[in-house]
């Protein structure tokens, strides 16, 4: 192998080990509980997940659409929607600060909030 070729290798594996921490970092469970539900930048329900009971809540939007939020066992999802792609339903439950469950067909975003 030549220098070159070794040099080469070298930052290929540098970029992806800093890639592979950073990933790590970023896709970490959260430790915060409190969950806000928003739409159309109005706050909606504001909830505790360590405290909440087991509930589905449904939220009409004015075009005749809706959602299902739903808590069960300390986290939050949104498990029925009727838009048509159903991406929020995909997105299984929240889990990171950086990557919120968004509906937005119907503009509703469930993310953890920001004040602890």
């Amino acid at each position: 192998m030549t220098k070159s070729v070794k040099i080469i290798l070298i930052c290929v594996i540098a970029v992806f080990a800093v890639s592979a921490a950073i990933s790590v970092y970023i896709l970490r469970p959260t430790e915060n509980k409190k969950v806000v539900v928003i739409r159309d930048n109005t706050e909606l329900y504001r909830f505790d997940l360590s405290a909440e009971k087991d509930e589905k809540i449904r939220i009409e939007y004015e075009g005749g659409g809706y959602n299902i939020v739903e808590i069960k066992n300390g986290e939050i999802r949104i498990s029925e929607a009727d838009c048509p792609d159903n991406t929020c339903v995909k997105s299984g439950t929240l889990k990171h600060e950086e990557m919120p469950v968004v509906c937005l067909p119907h503009h509703l975003i469930l993310r953890f909030s920001d004040d602890e």
